[in-house]
């Protein structure tokens, strides 16, 4: 694969120092607790909203999205039809409700309702999952990007990681934000130069690509029988609803940001925008997807074989052959945006939750400010550190996209469980959570590593798609709770436990 032109290169780096320096100047004030982990709580709607979407788009979305397009349809852009459904909710209910709670920890309510095991349980999933998912996305970015630079993986690993641990320990969330702000707009624009140059770069002009994907079937949402063994239309929908509940009802990466909005309605905005903003982007990186499968259609001896073979590999070939000198540069820097954005996200809310939840909650709960801030600051450090070394060690799995979505089926289906057992009745407390978790996580467990099972053993593999983990988890968190909270005395529920209503 050719390598990156010396003004491509020259691109890159000049926006990589320059998310530094923004990141390092508008954070500058981040020097108390309050400021580092909220901004200060005086963020605009439309930069929260921006730094929603950012941390929607990842570099894995960026690059696999074209690749499902390319190798299959559009079944894909079904998980975003998900998204209008779940932003309703969240400014109906989980806006309001956290923000009426005021606390910048998403899962302190959980030991209200259920006892501190709840509350501790969500934050080890919770950086758990952060720590695969970071390792996951710099080492897919580095996999993609080594052939194109010319920089080996382990380098482009570290230099990934060491650019976001910069102006995120320096600048806090007010950094985190403002940064993706500029990183979304890079990540759009980037992606529209791409769809301009595939629509006009076909022999025949914009509808040559039109008649070439329509003929081969490529605009499909997929088969809409109700069919639970394959990734049809009905099966990506119900695993879009509940991943985007999970993201907008507990995922610290999203809660978080509700607390930096100016106001409630600042909030609730910011949820529409970042939320209903990936619904078309998604589309446009699909659209890329399609627009390279007729492009190399229309021009089958521009892809070699051993490319074409590799659908995740054809979109960073397509950059490297095809752009203009200078828009590659910027199309590359959009893929670093996307990663970077996920990466100082998970970085700053990982480094909050250490504070609140572990190191107040069991270690010092009076911690004076200057404690505090250098806590943070370790933390921050620490967290970066930590999804280097994740991702380096990802070198070593066969399958970093496959070991991603096992780690964070079985976290991310229990945690959204939980939350939801405790808000839909006011009777489960401990041990109708606790057994429901337990129970729902084995469920999740099976559900995930069962179709690993040998031939002997295949009548008791899932026969379920992998996309029904997290629903089938969490309806057994809820069914199991609920039964257990429907036994036990109705005296025995807390008084004033918090409540979305």
């Amino acid at each position: 694969m050719p390598q990156l032109r010396s003004v491509d290169l020259i691109v890159l780096v000049v926006y990589m120092a320059g998310v530094v320096v923004l990141g390092l100047w508008v954070g500058r004030k981040s020097k108390n607790t309050e400021q580092f982990m909220a901004a200060g709580r005086k963020m605009p709607a439309w930069a929260t909203g921006l730094s929603i979407f950012g941390t929607y788009v990842s570099s894995i979305t960026f690059l696999a999205l074209p690749s499902k397009a390319f190798s299959s349809n559009w079944n894909a852009f079904v998980f975003s039809l998900a998204i209008p459904l779940a932003a309703w909710v969240a400014v109906k209910f989980f806006v309001p409700f956290y923000r009426r709670a005021g606390a910048l920890s998403s899962y302190e309510h959980l030991e209200q309702r259920f006892g501190p095991w709840a509350r501790t349980y969500a934050v080890i999933c919770y950086l758990l999952t952060q720590l695969a998912r970071m390792g996951t996305i710099m080492y897919l970015l580095a996999l993609a990007l080594a052939p194109l630079t010319g920089w080996s993986v382990p380098a482009l690993i570290l230099i990934t990681g060491t650019v976001v641990i910069i102006y995120t320990l320096v600048g806090g969330m007010e950094a985190v934000i403002w940064t993706d702000v500029v990183q979304s707009i890079v990540l759009i624009a980037g992606s529209i130069c791409c769809v301009v140059i595939l629509l006009f770069g076909l022999p025949d002009g914009p509808p040559q690509l039109f008649h070439i994907a329509a003929a081969n079937n490529k605009f499909s949402l997929g088969s809409l029988q109700f069919d639970m063994t394959r990734s049809t239309f009905w099966v990506v929908l119900l695993y879009g609803i509940f991943i985007n509940l999970q993201n907008f009802g507990i995922d610290q990466s999203y809660v978080q940001r509700y607390q930096t909005a100016k106001t409630d309605q600042a909030a609730k905005h910011s949820v529409w925008l970042g939320g209903l903003l990936y619904l078309p982007i998604s589309a446009l990186f699909l659209f890329i997807g399609t627009g390279l499968f007729a492009f190399y259609t229309a021009k089958p001896g521009l892809l070699p074989e051993t490319v074409a073979d590799k659908p995740d590999s054809v979109f960073p070939y397509f950059i490297a052959t095809q752009l203009p000198i200078g828009l590659t540069g910027l199309v590359i820097a959009a893929v670093f945006a996307a990663a970077q954005s996920t990466i100082s996200s998970s970085i700053n809310c990982s480094a909050t939750l250490l504070l609140c939840d572990i190191y107040k909650r069991y270690f010092n709960p009076t911690a004076p400010e200057q404690t505090a801030m250098r806590f943070l600051w370790a933390a921050s450090l620490v967290v970066g550190l930590a999804g280097i070394a994740m991702a380096l060690a990802m070198m070593r799995i066969k399958s970093a996209l496959d070991t991603w979505w096992e780690l964070a089926s079985i976290f991310s289906g229990g945690m959204l469980g939980l939350f939801l057992l405790g808000q839909l009745t006011k009777r489960a407390q401990n041990i109708p959570g606790l057994a429901g978790v337990i129970t729902g996580v084995l469920a999740i467990a099976w559900m995930t590593f069962s179709p690993k099972l040998p031939d002997s053993l295949a009548h008791l593999r899932s026969p379920l798609h992998g996309f029904l983990t997290i629903v089938i988890g969490t309806l057994v968190i809820l069914l199991v709770g609920l039964a257990l909270a429907v036994l036990r005395p109705a005296g025995e529920h807390r008084a004033n436990p918090p409540h979305l209503n």
